[in-house]
């Protein structure tokens, strides 16, 4: 289909006069132009291959893939990319002319045309004409993914993907998902229902190690109308080994780094009726101040303390390891009185950096692992938090789709 509007003629001339002369408007297209780099062999007469990122007729097409052109044995003399009204697509070629990509992305739910002519070295010409429609806005999923890009965490901080619908096919979104860390250790996948899918190693992260998570997402089907646009990479540091155990029976917690002992501190930890739960819990979340209200964990009436200072988040249902000025300093080392959480030493506000709760705080990084043990409570639900250590290595391969 030819376009015989003014303006939409002019740009094809324009496009293909730059093609013809093998210059770029913007530089070299990249990782398209750079897989089709390799020579023709002078007096090649091979027939021009052209290859595009869609089909004929295809729907839900990429907006960053859909109009690229990639050309082996030859290069593009042509290209007009359009919408259906007519509106011509401005591109850019790469300096080889074996790559065109159109300027920013397309617009979603819209149908384009696109054709490509390309010649051979032996004077031999190919065309293209293929009609597809992209992914409209209504029909993308998305990932979002923790810790972010350039983050320091703990060893026991897994990679945490929450997408914004069930996702259907889980192989598939998984397999377009790669996390891998410079100690070499193995990483796998495990699905907690259709929404949520972690990545963790056998065993804690190596310190010092740098995780990197490749997100290819885009084009992706996870379901229908749910197709993936994300690409792109995320990496981040794990940095020394912290891990504190909390003896819910001795009221004492242990910080280990490294091997060594930094503190033995004094808690309180739940009372019976509210034990805190067992386990292997990760820091998800530090607060230098906020409110708990027993309303919120099923313990109406109970509490409603607005200003709860150095609180870090053990599991989603409320367990915190948080300071805590209200309890007598008696309690601590010798009693449980809590309502489920680890409780230090602290005073009003959080200012005296030498109280128990601000040095831990101050001491402590999101990932870290902080181990309840001996008290009268079963073990934390592997995904009540980003707890899935609490669960053997068997049945966490066992929840991947691969």
């Amino acid at each position: 289909m030819h376009h015989t509007r003014p303006a939409a003629a002019l740009a094809v001339l324009s496009i293909s006069a730059c093609l013809l002369s093998g210059c770029s408007t913007t530089g070299p297209v990249g990782a398209d132009d750079r897989a089709q780099a390799s020579p023709v062999a002078a007096g090649a007469s091979d027939t021009p291959r052209i290859r595009l990122n869609a089909a004929d007729g295809q729907k839900h097409v990429s907006v960053r893939q859909g109009g690229r052109v990639t050309v082996a044995a030859g290069k593009i003399t042509k290209v007009t990319l359009a919408t259906a009204n007519g509106h011509v697509v401005r591109g850019a070629a790469s300096s080889s002319g074996r790559a065109w990509a159109p300027v920013g992305v397309l617009d979603h739910g819209t149908a384009y045309r696109l054709t490509v002519v390309a010649a051979g070295a032996g004077g031999r010409k190919a065309t293209r004409e293929i009609a597809f429609t992209t992914v409209a806005t209504s029909d993308r999923f998305t990932g979002t993914v923790t810790p972010g890009d350039g983050a320091t965490v703990g060893v026991g901080m897994p990679v945490s993907f929450t997408f914004d619908k069930a996702i259907g096919d889980r192989k598939a979104v998984e397999s377009a998902i790669e996390v891998s860390s410079s100690s070499g250790q193995p990483v796998v996948g495990h699905w907690f229902g259709t929404r949520r899918l972690d990545f963790r190693p056998r065993q804690y992260w190596k310190a010092h190690s740098v995780i990197t998570v490749a997100i290819r997402l885009d084009g992706v089907k996870g379901a229908e109308g749910a197709y993936g646009e994300q690409d792109r990479t995320v990496r981040f540091s794990v940095g020394r080994r912290q891990v504190s155990t909390a003896d819910a029976s001795t009221h004492r917690m242990t910080v280990v780094r490294d091997g060594k002992t930094l503190r033995t501190l004094p808690i309180t930890a739940g009372a019976p009726g509210s034990t805190t739960w067992n386990g292997q819990m990760v820091i998800s979340e530090k607060l230098t101040s906020t409110r708990m209200n027993g309303a919120t964990v099923g313990f109406a009436g109970e509490y409603d303390i607005p200003d709860v200072p150095h609180a870090m988040r053990l599991s989603t249902s409320g367990t915190f390891v948080h300071g805590n000025y209200w309890g007598a300093d008696s309690v601590f080392g010798h009693s449980n009185i809590s309502h489920g959480c680890v409780g230090l030493n602290d005073v009003k506000g959080g200012g005296d950096s030498h109280q128990d709760g601000a040095w831990f705080f101050d001491n402590s990084l999101i990932g870290d692992v902080v181990v309840v043990r001996d008290s009268d409570d079963r073990t934390i639900a592997p995904d009540n938090g980003l707890n899935g250590w609490n669960m053997s290595w068997d049945r966490w391969q066992a929840g991947s789709a691969r």
